[in-house]
């Protein structure tokens, strides 16, 4: 899709890119960050959709089927998400590479959208070792997150 120019960027987020990070988590789909070019239309992904049409994958609920796994495209809408996909790494999945959100980033995405399955990944990055409080601290205060991220800590990190 990039070197088509349906999309600028992308980066696996969500319980996937979690993966690299901590022991397997149960997923029912991949999540992919993507950078749009700039559309007259208010259909955001409807490139993205007609590309994957084109190759015979079909919409399936919010995501379209790619081989096994339902795929779920979410446009970087925010400057954290954006960010996050900019400073992505790049992570090797059996011999393929794809980039992927770092685990400072998947922790105050989390935190952003901030329901209890979110709270148990920041939690599980945490306990990983693979991201620091004051990481997640530094980067959340960065983007407007520093009362959410507060009230993470007292509820689950300061008993």
């Amino acid at each position: 899709m990039r070197d088509a120019g349906v999309v600028l960027d992308y980066a696996l987020f969500g319980a996937i890119a979690q993966m690299r990070y901590t022991e397997a988590v149960v997923t029912i789909d991949v999540a992919v960050l993507v950078s749009i070019p700039p559309r007259e239309s208010l259909d955001l992904l409807g490139d993205i959709y007609s590309f994957c049409a084109a190759r015979g994958w079909q919409p399936e609920g919010e995501a379209i089927r790619v081989g096994p796994w339902p795929v779920r495209f979410v446009a970087a809408s925010s400057a954290l998400t954006t960010e996050a996909m900019e400073r992505a790494d790049t992570a090797d999945f059996d011999g393929v590479p794809l980039r992927v959100v770092r685990a400072d980033y998947l922790g105050v995405i989390a935190l952003s959208v901030g329901r209890a399955k979110n709270f148990a990944r920041i939690l599980a990055l945490l306990e990983s070792g693979s991201v620091t409080e004051e990481a997640i601290e530094r980067l959340a205060a960065l983007h407007g997150l520093t009362e959410a991220w507060q009230r993470f800590r007292t509820r689950f990190l300061d008993a």
